[in-house]
């Protein structure tokens, strides 16, 4: 039985995780599974690969983690399976993963540590809690700084460029695009872009083409049905009044730069930057 209050010794790790639930375990994680793919690929940028034994489908980056065990998909997780892995930590996402098999899970006494970053800071914490969760701290301090001193960097040489209206496409059918308070919505500020649908109250709103179209984006950047299928940006080229489509201002990003909650956002995020600067560069000159 874990302690639940009073000071830590010496092996005891403690940490809060986004839902404000504090973790607590005797040692450092033996046996992590995580369910969903960007919280697989975090687990190997903070050097703890050798401590995760299941993983969901679509966990594929790096190619190591095609050899993990499955867990089922992160919208249904098979739970006989996770507890069959015997793990002493499960890290779980809380946009994708079912709250109701979260519950289930600690319920059975399963230590569960939620993740939900917002920001890029957000995404460097989680970094650091879960290497201190596993054990490898100063391996996941340094991934994390880098990755925070990478956006810096971005954000210094393009956030003061001319503004640049864009829509980002996060999903085709139903058409769907992203607020201001998503983690993509930074990576467009940092580039100097503005989200033209960024105002509205859901993180991921549903969009009729009709408004997309009303709205007249200078560029539409779109993260496509997979790793190298651009279709939904490309769909866009019938509606040839719109200035994006005029412009050939339309991009695609692999959705795993952008789309994952990993420091591979800013691989993500400087491509986006450079696209939106070769969209100033199309400007028409007066």
């Amino acid at each position: 039985m874990l302690p639940v209050s009073g000071a830590l010794t010496a092996s005891e790790v403690s940490v809060e995780d986004d839902d404000g639930h504090e973790i607590r375990l005797e040692q450092p994680a033996e046996r992590i599974v995580s369910l969903a793919p960007h919280i697989t690929e975090v687990v190997f940028a903070v050097g703890a690969s050798d401590r995760l034994v299941g993983a969901t489908q679509h966990s594929d980056y790096p190619p190591e983690a095609e050899l993990v065990p499955r867990v089922g998909g992160y919208s249904r997780i098979d739970l006989e399976r996770v507890i069959e892995l015997d793990p002493d930590l499960v890290i779980a996402w809380r946009s994708g993963n079912s709250a109701s098999q979260i519950d289930r899970l600690r319920d059975l006494g399963v230590p569960v540590y939620v993740s939900e970053p917002r920001r890029f800071e957000g995404v460097a914490s989680s970094m650091r809690r879960i290497a201190q969760l596993a054990g490898t701290q100063d391996e996941g301090g340094r991934a994390a700084q880098d990755f925070l001193d990478r956006m810096d960097a971005l954000r210094d040489e393009y956030s003061d460029r001319e503004p640049v209206r864009l829509f980002y496409q996060v999903w085709e059918q139903p058409l769907m695009t992203i607020n201001d308070e998503h983690l993509i919505a930074e990576a467009i500020e940092v580039c100097g872009g503005v989200n033209v649908f960024g105002h509205l109250d859901r993180l991921v709103p549903r969009m009729d083409r009709e408004a997309v179209i009303d709205a007249d984006p200078e560029v539409i950047i779109g993260g496509g049905m997979g790793e190298d299928r651009p279709d939904w940006v490309i769909a866009w080229t019938q509606w040839e009044d719109m200035t994006a489509v005029q412009r050939d201002n339309l991009f695609f990003i692999a959705p795993s730069l952008l789309q994952r909650h990993t420091p591979r956002i800013a691989e993500g995020t400087a491509l986006m930057c450079e696209e939106l600067d070769r969209a100033r560069l199309r400007r028409p000159t007066e």
